[in-house]
This record gives C-alpha cells, structure tokens and sequence, in this order.
C-alpha cells in the first residue's frame, strides 16, 4: 500500500494545520518570561521548542523532499536539536515570540503548498507525515512541559469541553495471556511505521499474568504509607542512588498537609484514590512492584496483552488496537486532551484488550521493564537521531497518554525515557511473579 492511498495529500493538509494550531494555542497565553522558563534538564524553553517545530519540517519536507531553500538562513544554527546541546538552548538569541510565530506559520504555509502542487511525491508525504507525527509529541511535550512548571492547563481553541459521563466498570484482577510464539513489532505492510518498530519477529513468551488496571493511587498511597521509599531492600542499585540525590519520599507532584495532595498544572487537588498514579519514574515503579510481590510487564508481554487476538494468537496478523481495528474513539481511548486529565482507571471498558486489560491505549503511558533495543532487522529511518542513538540507555514505554494524538498511538508504538524521568504522564500495571 502506497503512503497516498493511507494517508491522501488532503488529510495530511488538514494534519499539518491541526498540529501547528495546536502549537499556537499551547503557548498563546504564556507571557515572554514563561516562554522561557527556568532552565530544566527534562524540559526545553517553550520559545525555542516552537522554532523547532517549524525547523524540523522546514529541515526534511521543504528541503529534503522539496528542495527548496530555508525560509531562514539561521535555523540550523538556532534549532537544530542534535547540533545544539540541551543545555544552552536558555542561551541562544532566539527570535522573538513574533518573528517565530512568522516563521512558523510561513514553514507550514508553503508545506501546504507543497501538498497542493499535483502529483505530490510519496518522499514528500512521507516527511510531511512524519514532521506533523514529530509535531504531535513535542505538543505532548508541551503539555506536561505546562504540568513542570506549575502553569495553567492549555486552552485549544477548538475544543469543547467534554461533558457525557465517561463509561466505567470494575476491572480487578488478572488477566490470563498464554505462552507461545507471539510476533513482537510491526508487520512490513504497515503503510506507516517509526524504524524502532521494525519488523515483527517471532518471540517465545511464557504463559503470564498481567493486572488489568494500572495501578491508582490509593495502591500506591499505601507503598508511600509503609515507608517504600526509605526500604533499602526495595530499590535496585541505581534507584537507591536517584533516590538519595533527590530526597525522594513519594511521587513528585504530591504534599502531605492534613492529607495527602496532588498538583494538577497550577492547583493542588486531594488525591483521587481510583485514578491512576502518574509521575511516578522507572526506579518507582520497579520498588513498588518488589513491594507489592510483583513485577513490571516485559515490552513483548506488554504488547501481547495489548493485541493477542484469542482466536489468533501466535499469527503475524495483529490488531493495531487493543479492542480491533477501529480508530480511537472518546469511548474506546482518552487520547487528544479531550478529558484534559487522567480519567479512573477502571473507565472505558470498550477499550478492553481481548484478554481483558483496560486503557492499554490512553489515559497515561506505562513503564515495562525492558531497556529499549533494536529489533533484529532495524534499520534507521532517514531521521537517523529518532532512535538508534538511545537505544540500551532508556527504558520503554507503552500505550500513551491523555494528551497523545490519535493520530500518532498504536499498540506497537515504542516510547522511550531515561529511568529517572517523571514530568511525564507515565505509570505502570504490573504482572504476577512467575512460579
């Protein structure tokens, strides 16, 4: 299947002006001072992420695919995110909030243009897709960017609050998954498909049993109670040693006064004890799965609970879904900010997995225990940075979250972050201990 007959010109057109005003409308209402921001290793300046938006699709659409000149002369030198170390991009002499926002409705403009001449080239959607998919994380990115920093949550201005009342049942338990030979990746008639996916390959799983919600923070609440996070016994090496440079007693976002709370962007809310746990890192998870007499899932358990068909189980065929085939829909995935929030891990049970495991897409991203590696027959897409320079030194991530686009998730989607990383809305579910 060719990229036009999966993703035409004039849906991409329509992507490609959805993600830049979303761009626009999650800086609109953040002052000079806050498009900077304090200088963070996990967090970019706002101001300087935005150019890069436009850079990145400037860089691969218009002169990659396009061969056009750049619409700015300095962009590599201002927004080039391999070229430019982290840590100096706070002092950079960035354009002002008016000239990037030129700069970036001019990029997006003339990629319009591009996907209107006739006989659009498959090199130029596949880079405009790819920069628009690029767009949708750093939006993501943007979001829990907002969330660090205490700001107030965005404000889109196309969307309407959601106001029907979110379907939900008790989820307890296990589910079962039998071993065998499952297909762990994505299959090469993907029409579209980021190269750490590449390809599925047979791999032999054990019969295992996952928890079918994540876990909430009533369960966590009680590890914290307990004193997990003065337990030695419970950290592995190296969470022992973030646990100590960070003076960590319980997740980040969370106080004791009275009782306990949590901070939801720029107010404090009591804890709500059936929603899950967010901002917890890898080490957080691991000590509480060894506390808990637990563990977390490995990735190709994680994705096998997420897409094993019953009736299909050890095949090459998948659904790109937990439930099937069928897009996410606001009853089957929270996904595109549209609950602006975490929704109670036991809600959307249409979104069920075959083997009965809720919210495997949506609501928040969740943590395996796996180190993020290659596939046997990766090869690196022509944006070599997107994977191959992080591999064995991030953990994987699966699922995504309340503020990921629909467009982007799919259950064999692979995120990645360092170990110690917990601005982001990420969690875990958790898997009995194999006798």
């Amino acid at each position: 299947m060719s990229l036009a007959e999966h993703y035409p010109p004039d849906l991409l057109a329509r992507w490609v002006s959805d993600a830049r005003q979303k761009t626009f409308d999650l800086v609109a209402d953040l002052s000079d001072e806050q498009m900077m921001g304090p200088a963070l290793s996990i967090v970019n300046p706002p101001l300087w992420e935005i150019g890069h938006h436009a850079w990145f699709q400037s860089r691969w659409v218009l002169r990659e695919a396009c061969g056009q000149a750049p619409p700015r002369e300095d962009e590599d030198a201002l927004y080039d995110s391999i070229g430019i170390a982290h840590d100096t991009r706070w002092d950079l002499l960035l354009p002002s909030r008016a000239e990037t926002l030129a700069y970036m409705a001019e990029v997006r403009d003339r990629v319009l243009d591009a996907l209107s001449a006739p006989d659009v080239s498959e090199e130029v959607l596949y880079h405009v897709l790819y920069s628009t998919l690029h767009e949708d994380m750093h939006c993501e990115a943007h979001t829990y960017t907002r969330q660090t920093h205490g700001y107030p949550p965005p404000a889109f201005s196309d969307r309407v609050a959601a106001s029907s009342p979110v379907p939900s049942e008790p989820a307890p338990g296990d589910a079962f998954v039998e071993g065998g030979t499952f297909w762990f990746g994505s299959r090469e008639d993907e029409p579209f498909v980021f190269d750490n996916e590449k390809w599925a390959h047979p791999v032999a799983l054990e019969p295992f049993e996952i928890s079918r919600q994540t876990v909430t923070q009533a369960e966590y609440l009680a590890f914290v109670e307990d004193g997990g996070y003065a337990r030695d016994e419970l950290w592995c090496e190296e969470g022992r040693t973030w646990r100590e440079q960070e003076d960590a007693r319980h997740p980040v976002h969370w106080k004791q006064e009275g009782g306990w709370l949590r901070r939801h962007f720029d107010r404090w809310v009591d804890l709500e004890p059936d929603l899950p746990v967010i901002h917890v890192n890898w080490y957080e998870a691991n000590a509480y799965c060894r506390w808990a007499g637990r563990r977390l899932p490995t990735e190709a358990e994680w994705e096998a609970a997420a897409s094993t068909d019953s009736e299909d189980g050890h095949s090459e065929s998948k659904p790109r879904f937990p439930w099937g085939d069928e897009v996410p829909s606001p009853d089957t995935a929270n996904l595109d900010w549209g609950r602006m929030g975490c929704l109670e891990a036991e809600a959307l049970p249409a979104g069920d997995s075959t083997v009965g495991c809720r919210q495997m897409i949506g609501n928040l991203w969740e943590w395996t225990s796996d180190a993020f590696c290659p596939f046997p027959a990766f090869t690196p897409d022509p944006y070599v940075e997107y994977s191959e320079p992080w591999f064995e030194t991030r953990k994987s991530m699966r699922g995504g979250c309340w503020a990921t686009r629909s467009r982007l998730i799919r259950t064999n989607y692979r995120n990645f972050q360092t170990p110690d990383r917990r601005d982001i809305w990420v969690g875990f579910r958790t898997c009995a201990l194999q006798s």
